[in-house]
């Protein structure tokens, strides 16, 4: 199989090519910047194809010949200074790949999301696929991805498949990018620079390990039913017990400062005001803040009935994590 990948210099993107030549495909890689390309350019198989989600020509060179896409580019930075960029990349940006696809004849698109535009769960119930959303998107990065979901799922049909992919959050060995958080904050707790809650740390969230991630979105090209969604997550834990896991796991018991929510929201104004007088990207703000608020607990059924998806645990994937973080780094 020939498959173009956009974004495959992320984080995701590197992994999930990485795969995909192993078992023997064919991948024209989508990138942007000749110095993020990295080992991609050592591996067999793999066609580096220049362009941009905003230019079509470059997209439809790129997807030329391919059977199939995974569309895993997109602007994922909690901050920019002119917001519409979100939009533009990651709305308009995958418009272009979808109709670009089409065009070209490729019977099939794995569009990567988020979980982040599922709704927030309630109390001992997670969250799942089709959870009506009760409340407004927090930030532009999840509006936007909210926005192309439903284009795709309009979209797809009349000889245009189009399943979508929502990772949670996402850890393990690889690129140490803005979409590998989880494991730099890892790697950061482990050195003593880490040590700070969120509110009470009561707040759950889904955890899922970078190979469990690549083997959703294979599957989700075999299986996946077209104008559906799947969320491909892991563990349901709160702050204080991942990293009471991190620690039992790692030896290193560092002891964690619980933060209140509105103290962090005024570092994210703050953050946010010296963002525009300086250009500097801030670490936290206010609308992600808004998130610490509620519970993000996912139901992964519907991943493993409809594709057989089965992650590894959360103790698994955090060794390897470890063992990767003290032999490679």
């Amino acid at each position: 199989m020939k498959y173009l990948i956009t974004g495959a210099t992320g984080y995701i993107g590197t992994q999930l090519t990485k795969r995909l030549v192993a078992e023997g495909n064919t991948v024209h890689a989508l990138y942007r910047s000749e110095s993020k390309v990295g080992e991609l350019k050592d591996l067999s198989n793999v066609i580096l194809k220049k362009g941009d989600l905003l230019d079509k020509p470059s997209l439809e060179a790129a997807v030329a010949g391919c059977d199939a896409v995974f569309h895993v580019a997109a602007f994922a930075k909690p901050w920019d200074k002119d917001p519409r960029t979100f939009y533009e990349y990651n709305f308009d940006g995958a418009v272009n790949v979808f109709e670009a696809a089409h065009q070209a004849g490729a019977r099939r698109i794995v569009f990567t999301s988020t979980a982040g535009t599922m709704n927030p769960s309630q109390p001992g119930k997670p969250s799942w696929e089709d959870a009506p959303r009760t409340v407004d998107y927090f930030t532009d990065y999840d509006r936007s991805k909210g926005q192309a979901e439903e284009v795709a799922k309009r979209m797809s049909g009349n000889g245009l498949d189009i399943v979508t992919v929502n990772p949670s959050r996402v850890y393990g060995p690889g690129l140490l990018s803005d979409s590998n958080g989880v494991t730099r904050m890892v790697r950061m707790y482990l050195d003593g620079k880490f040590r700070l809650l969120p509110g009470d740390g009561n707040s759950i969230g889904n955890y899922v390990f970078i190979d469990d991630v690549v083997e959703g979105h294979l599957l989700a090209m075999q299986r996946g039913r077209a104008g559906e969604r799947y969320i491909i997550g892991g563990a349901n834990v709160s702050f204080n017990e991942f990293f009471e896991i991190l620690a039992a796991l790692s030896g290193k018991k560092q002891r964690m400062i619980k933060v209140p929510l509105p103290v962090m929201n005024i570092a994210g104004h703050l953050m946010e005001w010296r963002a525009k007088l300086t250009g500097i990207p801030p670490i936290l703000t206010p609308p992600w803040v808004k998130r610490f608020h509620y519970n993000w607990e996912l139901s992964i059924d519907k991943a493993k009935r409809e594709l057989g998806y089965a992650p590894l645990g959360l103790e698994q994937g955090l060794m390897k994590t470890l063992r990767w973080l003290t032999t490679s780094l």
